[in-house]
């Protein structure tokens, strides 16, 4: 039962959003990770030292998922695990079925059995990017395998949420991601896009608001728009480039035109909760650089 000593699973724990969540969470609460393999490298990272990880949990053997949920007994069961756009096995369509559609439906009913609160992620994926501002009353009209798998995926259940976000930060594994991918051309030059509009937030900022969400809305079900104010890939990119003091050169470009921004007035009309501007997002992510020393 959701209660005022919360005990949190997160599962994914070492991705890019998974292990931020847990360096957040485990500040206020109880906090359970799993992932695949490879206990002893994550137990490396700071973000690590004050939680339990459990290893062997993959999200295509649902016994172990479920088993190790019904074992811990968490208050709250946090899905980070999906197939990401970027990498291969997102034209697979068994396994995008399997992980992003059927996933979590079978999360949201085991935590329905032992009386647990399912916060799942989703993505502005799940729209084309013809238009913009999309509202969650917007019919989700992403026309490839990925975004349609992660539209099947959102759960509304009276024991779960959805978050329908887009994210950046660092990450643990392989750098497929933006930032990575960025931060590992210093010293070149890369193409800006200008008329790709973006309306994600920063991992951390996830992990922060997912805070106030346990605290102050444990009760708030139903899918919901997180976004940020709307920004040009050039001006991410800019804004990266000079809090990390790197010497890029962006190159502003025209030729890729798609804004896939979400509408999260109904998410903050409801909680009062303000994402910070990209400036402040930005610069604390810097800030948190330490903890990737190792």
């Amino acid at each position: 039962m959701v209660g005022i000593n919360n005990k949190i699973m997160v599962l994914g724990a070492n991705g890019m959003l998974g292990h931020k969540l847990i360096q957040v969470l485990s500040r206020d609460f109880e906090v359970v990770g799993t992932i695949r393999k490879g206990l002893d490298k994550y137990l490396e990272y700071p973000f690590f030292k004050d939680v339990k990880l459990i290893d062997g949990i993959t999200a295509d053997r649902f016994n172990t998922v479920s088993e190790a949920i019904q074992k811990e007994n968490p208050d709250f069961v946090i899905n980070c695990i999906g197939i990401v756009k970027q990498l291969p096995e997102a034209q697979d369509a068994i396994q995008s079925i399997s992980i992003n559609a059927l996933f979590p439906h079978q999360l949201a009913s085991i935590c329905q059995n032992i009386d647990a609160k399912l916060i799942h992620y989703s993505t502005d994926c799940v729209f084309s990017g013809s238009k913009g501002s999309y509202k969650e009353n917007d019919f989700p009209d992403a026309n490839d395998l990925y975004g349609r798998t992660k539209f099947l995926g959102e759960v509304n259940y009276q024991n779960s949420l959805t978050l329908r976000t887009s994210i950046i930060g660092r990450e643990l594994n392989d750098g497929h991601s933006l930032v990575e991918w960025f931060i590992s051309q210093n010293g070149r030059s890369v193409k800006g896009f200008k008329k790709a509009i973006f309306s994600g937030l920063t991992t951390l900022e996830h992990g922060n608001i997912l805070c106030r969400i346990i605290n102050e809305f444990p009760d708030l079900t139903g899918v919901w728009n997180l976004a940020s104010e709307p920004i040009s890939k050039f001006d991410l990119l800019d804004t990266i480039n000079k809090y990390y003091d790197l010497d890029i050169t962006i190159e502003s470009d025209d030729s890729l035109v798609i804004d896939r921004s979400l509408d999260g007035l109904g998410f903050r009309n409801k909680t009062g909760i303000i994402v910070p501007n990209w400036e402040d997002m930005i610069s604390e992510m810097y800030l948190d650089e330490r903890n990737y020393n190792i």
